[in-house]
């Protein structure tokens, strides 16, 4: 992905799909994941959403001309074989909040 033609607010929702999808991928809620960050709920949903103050870090790295870091920061997830054959190539939206050992295993095999 070339950032440098991209406005700031495009790679802000970009950062905030990048972590809603990790979440997802984690099978983890929003409120799961507040509590476990002792961040708000409101805090999650706005860094999703790309409102989140990402702003700063995207202008200091345009600035320093080191945009392409951004992939090293979070990488895109993409979808899983297992997930792409579970929902026939839906795109998930909702993480079931249900996981144990086992599948935090097998996501953990994946990579």
């Amino acid at each position: 992905m070339d950032y440098h033609y991209m406005s700031d607010e495009a790679i802000e929702k970009e950062i905030g799909r990048r972590f809603q999808e990790l979440r997802l991928r984690k099978n983890i809620t929003q409120a799961e994941l507040s509590e476990r960050t002792l961040l708000s709920l409101n805090s999650i949903k706005s860094l999703e959403s790309g409102r989140a103050k990402l702003s700063t870090l995207v202008a200091v790295l345009r600035e320093l001309n080191s945009l392409d870091q951004l992939d090293s920061f979070i990488a895109d997830p993409g979808i899983s074989p297992m997930q792409l054959a579970k929902f026939q190539g839906r795109k998930r939206k909702r993480a079931s909040g249900k996981h144990d050992k086992k599948s935090e295993q097998n996501e953990a095999s994946e990579w």
